[in-house]
């Protein structure tokens, strides 16, 4: 169990790494002066060149490379006298603590993630991020939710109607689920209900979960911002959970166990529940762990349609903006969140089945 546990943090690691640095050759190899892009065009040659001095652009890609990696990591390297050193431990960037002192003026020191500022506003990504990233979670958390258990009920429902009415258009939802894209369904579903049907839904077409009131006096919460856009990115984890329930119900149903029990008397409400239910869940929640960690992903365009000020809005306006060192931050996020749960998923699979353990070895 041990080295099995090793061998997934490594790769975790392994894949962090490449994470990083795909992030970091892909905005760096982009056409464009981000200097030129920070100050307009009418900018003076002098300005801008200030400016990638101080961003460190007029260095080569590897140096900025090491850079990047010095930055992001927990325990880095530094030059503890300015000397126009490009790799000099700033207070004002790095709240690090000091670990101990090696030669040529070299410290190694303990620190957060140093995820750089923004080009437009100067704040922290490490700020705007810990600011909007819990919208995206709430987000994901009531989509994935909703789907999960209205999923199972329907899936177990056209299970146990097979070839009905019912049956036929569970799986006619669950293809359509599947295959329309997130963007169109978001363009659609706020037509209709936000606007063709807003009367009476009395939904917005966007808004945010905290809202200032007309008196600016306060944040209210409003839930009802929060429908929409949770529907929307839930309908393709419910038509995958809708499948999976419905052929999971189907091949537990076929069981000698559930045969036996019917022979027995037991009463078929009582069968689908206390017996057939839980042993088909087991796909569901495979499905469903890969499925949140999508999500948190998938919610870029759902977001900014909508106007749920997220870290997907923040992806799409900082594009428009040019703002790199945002979007490099808020993809890392999501990498590293997407890092964790698959990696958390196998050591839990491993732990409950070990046949998955001596495979690894």
């Amino acid at each position: 169990m041990f080295n099995f546990l090793i061998k997934r943090l490594l790769y975790a690691q392994l894949i962090l790494w490449g994470v990083v640095s795909l992030i970091f050759f892909l905005f760096n190899i982009l056409p464009g002066d981000t200097a030129k892009m920070m100050m307009g065009q009418r900018s003076d040659i002098s300005t801008i060149e200030s400016i990638r001095k101080e961003l460190g652009l007029d260095r080569s890609k590897s140096l900025q490379y090491l850079k990047y990696l010095n930055d992001l990591s927990p325990i880095s390297f530094h030059n503890n006298k300015k000397l126009d050193s490009y790799f000099y431990l700033d207070s004002e960037k790095y709240k690090a603590k000091e670990l101990f002192n090696t030669s040529s003026n070299v410290v190694v020191v303990l620190k957060a993630p140093y995820l750089r500022r923004s080009y437009q506003s100067k704040k922290l990504v490490s700020e705007i991020i810990r600011e909007t990233l819990p919208n995206t979670f709430i987000l994901a958390m009531v989509s994935i939710t909703f789907a999960t258990f209205l999923g199972i009920f329907l899936g177990i429902l056209a299970a146990i109607k097979k070839d009905g009415f019912f049956d036929r258009i569970s799986l006619l939802f669950s293809s359509l689920g599947m295959s329309l894209p997130s963007f169109f369904a978001a363009i659609i579903i706020g037509w209709i209900f936000a606007f063709v049907l807003g009367d009476f839904t009395g939904l917005n077409l966007t808004g945010n979960l905290y809202e200032i009131d007309d008196f600016g006096e306060g944040y209210h919460i409003q839930l009802k911002n929060l429908i929409l856009p949770a529907l929307t990115l839930g309908i393709r984890p419910l038509a995958i959970v809708i499948q999976l329930s419905r052929n999971s119900m189907l091949d537990i149903l076929s069981q000698d166990y559930i045969r036996t029990a019917r022979a027995k008397g037991l009463t078929f409400r009582y069968i689908i529940w206390k017996h057939a239910l839980k042993n088909s869940l087991n796909p569901v929640i495979t499905a469903v762990s890969g499925w949140f960690a999508s999500l948190m992903a998938g919610v870029v365009f759902i977001e900014y349609i909508f106007g749920w000020k997220g870290l997907g809005y923040v992806i799409v306006d900082s594009l428009n903006k040019y703002d790199f060192p945002v979007i490099m931050g808020c993809v890392l996020t999501i990498s590293v969140i997407f890092i964790i749960i698959n990696t958390s998923v196998d050591i839990l699979y491993g732990i409950l089945d070990p046949r998955i353990r001596l495979n690894s070895n």
